[in-house]
């Protein structure tokens, strides 16, 4: 993975450097991608994302007659900004260009309608914990894209974490409201446990603690585990017990199951009408 970034074919332009642009341009330079190959197109990025491009002296900005066209253009922005984006995009895309959108619900024929003909485009979804390196992402490519290009797209999204690569663009929907939403899912659950072990009669602070290491325990154990989820529940769980009784209510037919399903589909629905 290093390899492939620091002998990158070409430029990379990153275009949007908020929190997840930001996440992958800092883990780019941490698995060595020459800060010279790379720039930003972003009028106002965040303070820390900022103060990394000045650092490491990025380009800010840059305009196509001062630059070779691009070996990769990374779509960072917002899916509600891309009508006004897409138009800036297509003067720094050459014939060898690969075009890794990260813009949930925006399809590969939205962003080919945006491009310059024939070109070779992955839409991508990654998530939140690519922040720290632990993220996993979707990536789903068009059919302009060939070997060469799905290798640099594939070393530039692993940066942050494993790339699932499908072929059924149709899934990515569902893989936005899993992966992409999911780990507010996870946020919330701890919050919603923090609630009830107040309600308990834990004081706040103690009850807020005890939910968030245990929600991050059990996520490095599930991460670290050779078993799946199912049968890490069923190894904490003994019969009649604590556990037991808080999962009878939980996997009721009023539980956390139906209410997952739910959810899942909402975002599933929104993803879709994000799409254009």
């Amino acid at each position: 993975m290093t390899n492939a970034l620091a002998s990158a074919p070409g430029a990379i332009l990153l275009v949007g450097a908020g929190k997840m642009g930001g996440a992958l341009m800092e883990s780019w330079l941490a698995r060595g991608l020459p800060p010279a190959l790379l720039s930003v197109l972003d009028p106002s990025p965040p303070p820390e994302v900022a103060k990394l491009i000045a650092t490491k002296r990025i380009a800010r900005d840059p305009q196509p007659p001062l630059l070779p066209m691009h070996a990769a253009v990374v779509l960072a922005v917002k899916p509600q900004m891309a009508p006004d984006v897409m138009p800036q995009i297509a003067r720094f895309v050459g014939r060898d260009t690969v075009v890794v959108s990260i813009m949930a619900g925006r399809t590969l024929g939205f962003l080919g309608k945006h491009l310059p003909k024939g070109t070779a485009i992955v839409r991508a979804m990654p998530n939140m914990p690519a922040a720290i390196g632990r993220g996993i992402t979707v990536a789903v490519p068009n059919a302009r894209v060939k070997s060469a290009a799905r290798e640099l797209a594939d070393a530039l999204l692993s940066a942050t974490g494993p790339v699932e690569w499908i072929k059924n663009e149709k899934w990515m929907d569902a893989v936005t409201a899993v992966s992409g939403s999911g780990p507010a899912y996870v946020f919330l659950l701890a919050e919603s446990l923090a609630r009830a072990g107040a309600a308990a009669g834990l004081p706040k602070a103690l009850a807020a603690r005890l939910a968030r290491e245990t929600v991050a325990g059990a996520g490095e154990l599930l991460h670290r585990s050779t078993l799946d989820a199912a049968k890490l529940r069923e190894n904490v769980t003994s019969p009649g017990g604590t556990t037991a009784a808080a999962l009878k209510v939980l996997m009721s037919r009023s539980g956390l199951d139906p209410l997952m399903k739910k959810a899942v589909a909402a975002a599933t629905r929104r993803s879709r009408q994000l799409a254009g």
